[in-house]
């Protein structure tokens, strides 16, 4: 073999290949440490929501920030873990979503997307415009939200929007909107007036009540809003006005809802 000048080349150029794949090796190891490539820059952004006008954090404090640039951020700008840094924003109760990038050559750029607070859900969470239920403390006017499980808020968020711009043109709006466990519907408007919708053709018994209104519903709203009115009536509604029972006509059977 030592005789063999091709062979003899051959280990020489492996030998001389291990040792630069080596020692690129332990110098990529040592740049992944400080002091080497320090991060210098953490520039954090708020997604702007849609028609808003604003691009600004309006929930997640500045302390919170610092606290988890502190705490949370480790290593330099090629060692730092994306995944790990989104997550630490992400536990922040306002926060719905964050992206992380790195920004050459020494930043961070994280995106956060704050929860924008929609209504209450029942009495001890919220409810944001995706229909999410998250958990923090406010105290805000606020409607409210009811529903036989947390996975109800998105149907109930999506009915929110869609009764409210059936009673635009009696410029009602709702105050409180309920999914019962037999999933009936029911809402209470910024009048006071309760609307018991029933399970079936809810968006056409709101309908009716808004084309009816001003002709006839509306008189019996003489001494204040009506308290109550059943809309679950193929022939008219059952209206209760403050201290005096109404009955519209009504089908005989069951008062199971519908």
């Amino acid at each position: 073999m030592w005789n063999n000048h091709q062979a003899l080349t051959l280990l020489s150029r492996s030998l001389i290949t291990s040792v630069v794949i080596a020692t690129l090796y332990v110098i990529s190891i040592r740049l992944t440490k400080p002091p080497f490539f320090p991060l210098q820059r953490i520039d954090i952004h708020a997604v702007k929501e849609a028609g808003s006008g604003h691009d600004e954090l309006l929930n997640v404090t500045r302390e919170q920030i610092g606290h988890i640039t502190k705490s949370e951020i480790k290593g330099n700008f090629l060692s730092v873990n994306l995944t790990e840094v989104r997550e630490a924003f992400v536990k922040l109760p306002w926060v719905r979503d964050a992206r992380v990038t790195r920004r050459w050559p020494d930043g961070l750029d994280v995106v956060l997307e704050e929860h924008h607070a929609l209504a209450y859900w029942g009495s001890h969470a919220l409810v944001n415009t995706y229909g999410e239920v998250f958990r923090v403390t406010v105290n805000r006017e606020l409607p409210v939200f009811t529903g036989p499980k947390e996975a109800s808020a998105k149907e109930v968020t999506q009915n929110y929007r869609r009764f409210n711009q059936i009673l635009l043109p009696l410029h009602q709006s709702i105050a409180d909107i309920t999914l019962t466990p037999r999933y009936a519907w029911r809402i209470r408007l910024n009048t006071g007036t309760l609307l018991e919708l029933g399970r079936d053709e809810i968006e056409e018994r709101l309908t009716r009540y808004v084309a009816v209104y001003n002709h006839s519903i509306a008189r019996f709203n003489q001494e204040g809003p009506l308290a109550y009115v059943d809309l679950r009536h193929p022939n008219g509604f059952a209206i209760r006005a403050p201290g005096v029972m109404q009955h519209a006509p009504r089908k005989s059977g069951s008062k199971r809802e519908t």
